[in-house]
């Protein structure tokens, strides 16, 4: 009944990339003839390059670059077969050198990419479980989408979060043999760490517990022959540790390798890896340079290598340490990032620092959450003090500029990553000159006549509307069901509204808009725990609504300047009740307010579509099946005004107790057969109150009697409606019995009835709300999109809220 089109992951992503491709800070070109790994020529610029992950250097090694060459002129540019057949002539030896580093002998694979999707399926059996930490690599995530087919549970933890992460392993630990935890050892955005000595722990009082690591940024720089961060910590790799490690960023070459203690598992591995049996090996060239790295890994000369790299790392810090900049997880590995929050600001300073001659890499969406959008910035030998020195000096001249430019501030760079501010970084907002705020936490407190104005003519929203809301989810018993309002309106000084809009504060369900085989899923989780997976919401408009929440005199020249301000209000707001996501909703799509928000750290989601008659001004019924369509109309005159005479049709103000628990009931019928749109149940003590409300009326669908026998009419339909002030008719809420759902067509029975009614009232316009939209248009309703624009402290909570996720259809 309720199809709703979900947002696809890709257009978001498209979206994002390609707002910073317009930026001039992503898909550039290097126009070097030579590459010597210090410097990097962009658009005729020549600048410093701190945007390597070849920490090392060593892909500047000339006995690399000879090896590579002379494995050309023997062997040729490849070598075409499937290693399953017959590997190159120098696959050998450089299988031999990595056993020599690890001890272990390893599986070499084209790349990290295809090796977590050679391995991942071969070694989580179908009676395993997963948990992925929500940051670890996408190629490993992506390799996980195969588990899914076989039926194996893939759950998902917040970045490092132990205590989630113990959660999930108690939930699993009866249902699977092995519990797959899988994490990076040195995460590539923010340059922190696995908590690894904390994982060994979980392992020891949890047996089923493996580890699965992919540490191809704690490479070579760190650990015994360059072995990586992971060995590094754990010294030798445990029998339930699976590790990845790279052949290419550091290490100079091309390629990866998985290391495992367990002989059989590394045969079975190589004898049907997926990628391994078909996939084109290394070139010869590939191979020979990683063995000619290999051997300097081998020799006493990587300590001298990882020590040159971390006495500039130990610099660079030790600069930034004097800064006010706010540099996130500043550690000893060669990554490191300055937040800035919104992605504007990040722009800014990219091309500010392009400019001043440094290279850095934009980090934005979805490689960190929309609203931890920021600069990464990586160091390699090749980078000499002199210019570790001038890119701190000039991060500090800029920086504060940057944030000018884009409307942002310190403090909330500093409230979006969580840092404790000094004195000295705390400001207050500057108030805008030009424009007056009015906020209040209750409707009472502003002028009836002009909310009704601005916002009254739609949904339940107008100011009775809030009214009974403020009432109604009013209730400290149920969490769920227990909002805080807050309003906005702003005015320019002469007194001219220029923008006005409200906000709830209350749970959501963190699937909410998700495909409704994930919902189905978590609902079942939710009959032991009823606020699983729930984010603490602020959200414009409330639940209960529908419409455009926010009205903007667009033709006013301080329209932008008061968008502005209402988004500095609502995010002190956000940040004061700790929320997790922050929602503004329903807009039309507009490329200026897409502009707007998203350089101020939100992303564009589809919601669904709003169904809604306007004009509804016809006077019979032939009249008003005259204005539907050829179809249209013959579907109504075939299945739905034949059916009317089944019904004793009631329209009442106020219920009985025991027609208002008959009304409840079939509420909840329909409630619980649709999560399309996932939301809490309301409380009856919510019905009681609209029945209380004068506002508020029921349309009441009873059956008549086919046998005499039958001495009541049951009552199988009704239609909880909002008579707005102006001349709008909301049927907010139906119940239904689907005993009788399919051969009386009760859904659209109930619809058309609503239709009537709000012609008797002589109200032209019929607000229907959202789903159903098929079901809506044929009775005349027109079909209006809307967007929402959301930003969260992780990426975690907006993707299980599903608006960023694909319908799994093999769920």
């Amino acid at each position: 009944m309720a199809k709703i089109k979900h947002n696809n992951f890709i257009d978001t992503v498209d979206e994002v990339i390609a707002g910073a491709k317009k930026e001039g800070v992503l898909h550039l070109y290097a126009e070097d003839q030579i590459l010597n790994g210090r410097t990097i020529q962009i658009k005729g610029k020549k600048m410093f390059h701190f945007g390597t992950t070849g920490y090392l250097g060593l892909e500047q090694d000339n006995r690399l670059k000879e090896a590579a060459i002379t494995a050309i002129q023997k062997y040729g540019t490849q070598f075409p077969l499937s290693k399953t057949y017959i590997s190159n002539p120098l696959y050998s030896e450089l299988e031999s050198k990595i056993e020599a580093m690890y001890g272990i002998p390893p599986i070499i694979t084209k790349n990290s990419t295809l090796g977590h999707l050679a391995v991942i399926p071969t070694v989580v059996r179908d009676e395993d479980g997963v948990i992925l930490d929500h940051q670890v690599h996408w190629s490993v995530q992506n390799a996980c989408q195969l588990l899914k087919i076989r039926g194996i549970p893939v759950e998902m933890i917040r970045h490092n979060n132990l205590n989630m992460l113990e959660d999930k392993i108690k939930y699993l630990a009866t249902r699977c043999k092995k519990i797959w935890y899988m994490a990076d050892g040195v995460y590539s955005m923010f340059g922190d760490f696995a908590p690894i000595p904390d994982l060994m722990e979980l392992c020891k009082k949890y047996p089923q517990l493996q580890l699965y690591f992919d540490d191809v940024h704690g490479m070579s720089w760190r650990g015994k022959n360059g072995t990586g961060y992971v060995l590094d910590v754990l010294k030798s790799l445990p029998d339930n540790v699976l590790l990845f490690g790279t052949l290419s960023k550091t290490f100079g070459a091309s390629g990866a390798t998985l290391l495992c203690t367990d002989n059989r598992l590394r045969e079975k591995i190589k004898n049907f890896g997926g990628p391994l049996t078909f996939s084109a090996q290394l070139e010869p060239a590939s191979v020979a340079a990683a063995i000619a790295s290999a051997k300097i890994h081998l020799s006493p000369e990587i300590i001298s290598l990882q020590c040159d790299l971390s006495e500039k790392i130990e610099y660079f810090k030790s600069l930034l340490e004097k800064t006010t900049l706010p540099m996130i997880a500043l550690n000893n590995s060669p990554v490191f990032f300055l937040g800035t929050a919104m992605p504007l600001t990040a722009y800014k300073m990219v091309q500010r620092l392009f400019k001043e001659g440094f290279y850095v890499n934009p980090a934005i969406y979805p490689a960190v959450p929309i609203k931890n959008t920021g600069i990464r910035i990586t160091l390699s030998r090749h980078n000499q003090k002199e210019e570790i020195k001038a890119l701190v000096e000039a991060m500090e001249y800029h920086f504060p500029i940057a944030l000018e430019e884009s409307g942002n501030s310190q403090h909330k760079v500093n409230k979006a990553f969580g840092i404790v501010e000094t004195i000295s970084t705390v400001g207050n907002l500057e108030p805008k000159k030009n424009l007056v705020l009015q906020y209040e936490v209750s409707i009472e407190k502003i002028n009836k006549q002009n909310w009704n104005e601005l916002l009254g003519k739609q949904s339940t929203f107008d100011w009775d509307g809030l009214c009974f809301l403020e009432n109604a989810f009013t209730n400290p018993n149920y969490p769920e069901n227990n909002w805080d309002f807050h309003y906005y309106i702003i005015k320019d000084k002469k007194g001219t509204p220029v923008l006005a809009t409200f906000f709830t504060y209350g749970l959501w369900k963190d699937d909410m808009l998700a495909p409704e085989s994930i919902s189905l899923q978590l609902e079942e989780k939710r009959k032991q725990n009823p606020l699983y997976l729930t984010s603490k919401v602020l959200g414009m408009g409330s639940l209960f609504t529908e419409g455009n929440h926010c009205y903007i005199n667009k033709t006013h020249p301080l329209a932008k300047e008061a968008i502005m301000l209402l988004l500095e209000q609502v995010e002190t707001l956000y940040h004061q009740l700790n929320a997790d996501m922050l929602v503004l909703r329903d807009f039309e799509e507009e490329e200026q307010l897409n502009h707007i928000f998203h350089n101020q750290g939100f992303l564009k989601i589809n919601m669904p579509e709003t169904c809604i008659i306007q004009n509804a001004i016809w006077n019979t019924l032939e009249e008003y099946s005259a204005s539907l369509s050829h179809r249209s109309r013959k579907h109504f005159l075939k299945e739905v005004l034949p059916l009317e005479q089944a019904f004793d049709i009631v329209i009442k103000n106020q219920l009985t107790n025991e027609e208002l628990e008959q009304a409840y009931k079939l509420y909840l019928n329909v409630k619980n057969i649709n999560h399309a749109i996932n939301t809490f149940t309301y409380p009856i003590e919510v019905f009681q109150k609209m029945e209380s409300n004068p506002q508020w009326e029921f349309i009441l669908l009873y059956l008549k009697n086919k046998e005499k026998e039958q001495s009541v009419n049951p009552l199988i339909g009704i239609l909880f409606c909002y008579k707005n002030t102006a001349h709008t008719y909301v049927p907010a809420l139906i119940g239904m019995d689907y005993s009788y759902a399919k051969e009386f067509q009760l859904y659209r029975q109930l619809l058309f009835q609503g239709i009537k009614r709000a012609r008797e009232l002589n109200l032209n316009k019929i607000d229907f709300g959202v789903s159903a939209t098929f079901e809506k248009r044929k009775l005349g309703a027109t079909i209006f999109p809307k967007v929402a624009y959301i930003q969260a402290r992780d990426n975690f909570s907006m993707e299980l809220m599903g608006t960023l996720q694909n319908e799994d259809k093999t769920r």
